[in-house]
């Protein structure tokens, strides 16, 4: 008798670790909208990072970024062409204009929550917003996918395809940053697997009831190709084009996709 191999599922969460989960990542919202409330013209991102600090340890929880593979901050700072993971710095003051990217994490009762959000100082130019726009839109698109009995792809192809629907929606040229995506997600910031921003659908483990994945797509206006600076940390664009970066801890439930780092 043939056995057929079981397919490769996502590991589920239980109701109780998604609530877990939840609360963890609603401290991130929290600390995200604090430092949103304090980013401006002639704020460093030093001080946002405090912010951010200062919120997650108050409501009882460790920055999940502090320390993690050596890394400085509680929160990654990404300013305009700035993709991912700038360290914030006292020498970094933002300026009207300025298009800023907050990616933060938190660990409470052993769960971690992590979401990034991005935004403007001041007015932006014209294109710099609709990229922002258009980015969130493509991660709630994206969130959509994340339905138990889908493909791991299905998600990646989601992302891909509203990345092209943006562009006609919002009016901009958009580009998929390479190299870089979401991940799973639980006890350990960064769980298998490895989530792209594009692809083909129907590949990869199966989302089950329970699973959860941090979706992230990150959108420049200019290029895919990237580089990271001499501190191993921030990566940029090679054309000094600007970039957004949006995500969400999502859980897959038979209720359909749950947020579970909501900001209130």
């Amino acid at each position: 008798m043939a056995f057929r191999r079981r397919s490769k599922r996502i590991p589920a969460k239980t109701p109780g670790e998604l609530d877990a989960m939840q609360a963890a990542g609603e401290i991130v919202g929290k600390a995200l909208q604090a430092v949103r409330a304090a980013a401006a013209s002639g704020v460093s991102t030093l001080e946002l990072d405090e912010v951010a600090e200062q919120v997650i340890r108050e409501n009882g929880a460790i920055p999940a970024f502090k320390g993690y593979q050596g890394f400085p901050g509680s929160i990654c700072s990404s300013v305009n062409d700035v993709i991912v993971h700038g360290i914030p710095s006292k020498e970094t003051i933002l300026a009207d204009g300025d298009l800023v990217s907050i990616d933060c994490g938190a660990i409470l009762d052993g769960w971690v929550g992590d979401s990034a959000w991005t935004f403007g100082i001041g007015r932006l130019d014209e294109k710099v917003q609709r990229l922002n726009e258009a980015t969130e839109w493509v991660l709630m698109e994206g969130i959509k996918a994340m339905v138990p009995g889908n493909r791991l792809t299905d998600i990646s192809y989601a992302l891909e395809v509203a990345t092209f629907a943006a562009e006609e929606k919002f009016g901009v040229e958009l580009f998929i940053v390479d190299g870089y995506g979401g991940h799973g997600i639980g006890r350990a910031m960064h769980e298998e697997p490895y989530l792209a921003n594009e692809g083909k659908p129907g590949r990869g483990p199966v989302i089950q009831e329970g699973s959860v994945l941090a979706i992230e797509p990150m959108l420049t206006l200019g290029t895919e190709d990237n580089e990271v600076l001499d501190d191993d940390w921030t990566v940029v664009t090679l054309d000094g084009s600007y970039s957004s970066h949006w995500e969400h801890t999502v859980a897959a439930t038979s209720d359909g996709p749950r947020i579970l780092t909501p900001r209130y």
